[in-house]
């Protein structure tokens, strides 16, 4: 009897030339799934930036004191820089032509992270000088690393961002963040890097586990800023040398911290173990918390609804923060809270996020 033929050595199994076209048809499904993921996604947002905007329009900036945002009204100037007066927060608001998921101002920059969308989605950071008309070419930029997520901007030029490496939301129970600092567009090129590879020290002792994360930078003047760490489930509020390349710890359980004007104290959002709505059915709950460094006084603000952004100073007695609407998540407000127990939030600015005070 004749030996059973193998061919393509599987035994009564596919063909190695038809496993190789089974194979070639799954990664083109998988590459037309996610084809039609991004462009569907770029659809929507073309949606969202056609048509008369929904938030009543100015044609120039307004002169004195005023809130730089990132405009969430849907329509004409959808997901722009915008900005209105501090006396009239409620007012019409100047668009720029420039779009930022996250913004932040001070001194002569204006930092702008933005996400790139296509095939591949890409993103980066822009920094324009914030006395020039925004639609010119930025003074610089860079990319990121991931996912918009935090930016600061000191008054003598350090741009601060974070960005999600993995993941997308800090209610995860996994993520990984790159925070840097760099100078705008500096002559001596200050760079200081990744702020994870500074030497980071919790009651005195070296913090070197691989899972640790830095995010949320607040600068506190010269080379001194506050930033969040975590690692093994544990947050702490971190104060920072830049020129010493150092982190020592503050306090726990403290995420996104923000520097008042007269530097006294240092707002941030604190978990609620439980009550409370959660940020966006993730099942975590942030209140908002402020810490006098002076005294080591911490004041807690539970909110009814939790919140999940970097606070800003507004003055030295209120905060300000972005929440997105529940019913339609890529629409936001701006709310004001005073920064006391007790104290309920207001509505401060409709359709907007990342506010920015530049006084």
């Amino acid at each position: 009897m004749k030996p059973v033929q193998e061919r393509g050595g599987v035994r009564g199994g596919l063909s190695r030339r038809a496993r190789w076209w089974a194979l070639g048809g799954v990664a083109a499904m998988s590459i037309g799934a996610v084809g039609v993921y991004g462009v569907q996604a770029l659809q929507d947002h073309q949606e969202r930036t056609t048509g008369a905007s929904a938030a009543e329009l100015a044609a120039s900036l307004p002169d004195g004191p005023h809130i730089t945002f990132r405009n969430t009204a849907s329509g004409e100037g959808y997901g722009m820089v915008s900005s209105v007066s501090l006396a009239d927060p409620g007012g019409a608001r100047q668009v720029s032509g420039q779009a930022c998921d996250r913004v932040d101002v001070a001194g002569e920059y204006l930092s702008c992270l933005r996400t790139l969308r296509g095939i591949p989605t890409t993103f980066e950071t822009q920094v324009y000088d914030y006395g020039q008309d925004l639609g010119i070419s930025p003074v610089t930029t860079w990319p990121l690393a991931g996912i918009p997520s935090r930016t600061r901007v000191s008054d003598d030029g350090l741009v601060a961002t974070t960005a999600f490496v993995t993941g997308h939301s800090y209610a995860a129970d996994s993520f990984s963040t790159e925070t840097t600092v760099k100078g705008a567009g500096d002559p001596d090129g200050r760079d200081y890097g990744n702020l994870q590879d500074f030497e980071i020290t919790v009651d005195g002792e070296p913090l070197t586990a691989i899972d640790r994360n830095v995010w949320g930078v607040s600068f506190a003047g010269g080379d001194r800023f506050f930033a969040t760490v975590a690692s093994g489930g544990t947050t702490w509020l971190m104060e920072g040398d830049l020129a010493a390349r150092t982190m020592a710890s503050v306090a726990t359980e403290a995420e996104c911290p923000s520097v008042s004007p007269d530097g006294s104290r240092v707002a941030f959002k604190v978990r609620r173990d439980s009550g409370g709505d959660m940020v966006g059915g993730s099942g975590v709950h942030w209140d908002v918390a402020v810490l006098d460094l002076a005294s080591g006084e911490r004041t807690v603000i539970e909110l009814e609804r939790g919140i999940d952004d970097q606070l800003e100073w507004l003055d030295e007695d209120t905060l300000l923060y972005g929440l997105p609407r529940e019913e339609a998540g890529w629409d936001a407000d701006v709310f004001a809270l005073e920064a006391e127990a007790e104290a309920e939030p207001e509505l401060f600015i409709e359709h907007a996020w990342s506010p920015s005070v530049v006084r």
